[in-house]
């Protein structure tokens, strides 16, 4: 009997050994015995989960308020969110001006502002815009809008002047609009307008309501104002 214990103690000692050997090996949770702490293997810190996306709110509706160019009645709405200081916004300009030109009766645009905080003309190049629009009417709008963009380089308070001259407009009233601030106000309601319906940088398209970002080839945009107009 006595060896009979013996061996039996010895047995389930080694299978205890053993245990504990394999526990530690595989990374586990360690056995506790006589009282000593369990051993436990170190804790990976997991991955942070990602943002949910902010849902994109409705397109606000064409009024009489905004600057549109094209035929009244076309059967696709171009919305067009620019930045007169965005390179890629200048780039993208002969697009829609070729969609104008190739779609005469069928497209229209609509342009808002939407300029970007490190554009440092950005803001009062949209305000003398919308100084020449108070002045001028909306032609006068879109001459500036020209203007402003050809003049991307170089834009700067007496710029502006300069322009509203060249383009005939009474430069004492148009100094008086843009020094007041007074368009600020209808630039920043584009701009708040524009973010809440998904815009996150310029160019920014809206062809019949749906957002194409960025200044794309012409062949893009001409292809999603043909799947438009099916």
């Amino acid at each position: 009997m006595f060896f009979t214990g013996l061996f039996l103690g010895i047995a389930v000692s080694a299978v205890v050994g053993l245990g504990v050997t394999l526990n530690i090996v595989m990374g586990g949770e360690g056995l506790a015995l006589g009282g000593t702490n369990a051993y436990k293997a170190p804790s990976v810190p997991s991955a942070p989960s990602a943002p949910a996306p902010v849902a994109a709110g409705p397109l606000k509706p064409v009024a009489d308020s905004d600057h549109i160019i094209g035929a009244k009645n076309a059967k696709v709405t171009l919305v067009e969110y620019s930045d007169f200081q965005c390179p890629f916004c200048q780039r993208h300009l002969p697009s829609v001006k070729q969609a104008l030109a190739d779609f005469p009766n069928d497209v229209r645009l609509v342009f808002r502002h939407y300029p970007l905080s490190f554009h440092p003309e950005a803001q009062k190049a949209a305000e003398a815009s919308e100084c020449a629009a108070k002045i001028g009417g909306n032609d006068a709008f879109w001459k500036m809008h020209d203007e402003l963009f050809a003049s991307q380089a170089t834009l700067s308070r007496s710029v502006y002047t300069e322009l509203a001259k060249k383009l005939g407009l009474n430069t004492g009233n148009f100094d008086k609009c843009l020094d007041s601030g007074e368009m600020a106000s209808r630039v920043t309601s584009d701009l708040n307008e524009g973010t809440s319906a998904g815009v996150e940088g310029t160019p920014a398209t809206f062809v019949n309501g749906r957002l194409v970002s960025g200044a794309i080839p012409y062949s893009e945009l001409k292809s999603a104002i043909e799947a438009a107009l099916k």
